[in-house]
């Protein structure tokens, strides 16, 4: 009976250390005691393709994002990391083609250029492009809801990325 006391214990204190230390968590995003703040700046929207409103929600989906997975606070100005860049790709093309050369199926892709800056660890900071895509039937026309799902999902993986890249330690 003292042996499963003492094992959990010990369980409970190693979590608690490694939790409590706000080293680790279980996103696996590792940032230093120092990080305390973020922020993202607009990014501009410069694809030779125009979706208005793309650049607003996308902005707005990393700061969401990193807000439900860290504990940083969201700041205008002078964050420890700082996300900015421009959306420089939005494409709708076809992927298949019928016997009729027309598109059995379009994918519309969009890439974002991000800049990372991190003020407290000046070595993880980068400048990449992140792309995702998304298909749907060639007979259809991405309008309306369709458009606006496609467009999420496409932010929904391209904001992990950039989260997985700049404060992820995998």
């Amino acid at each position: 009976m003292t042996f499963n006391v003492l094992k959990y214990s010990l369980v409970i204190s190693a979590f608690t250390l490694v939790l409590g230390c706000g080293a680790y968590s279980f996103t696996g995003i590792s940032l230093s005691a120092d990080t305390k703040t973020f922020q993202v700046n607009y990014f501009q929207n410069t694809a030779a393709l125009i979706e208005p409103g793309i650049e607003r929600d996308f902005t707005i989906a990393l700061q969401d994002l990193i807000l439900n997975q860290t504990n940083l606070v969201l700041v205008n100005s002078n964050g420890d990391i700082v996300y900015e860049g421009e959306i420089v790709e939005y494409r709708i093309s076809p992927t298949t083609a019928t016997s009729s050369n027309t598109a059995a199926q379009n994918r519309l892709t969009i890439s974002v250029n991000v800049i990372f800056t991190n003020t407290n660890e000046e070595e993880s900071d980068f400048e990449k492009r992140f792309s995702f895509f998304y298909d749907y039937a060639g007979s259809a026309q991405l309008i309306g809801s369709q458009k606006t799902t496609a467009i999420e999902e496409i932010f929904e993986r391209i904001t992990q990325d950039v989260i997985n890249a700049s404060l992820a330690n995998w």
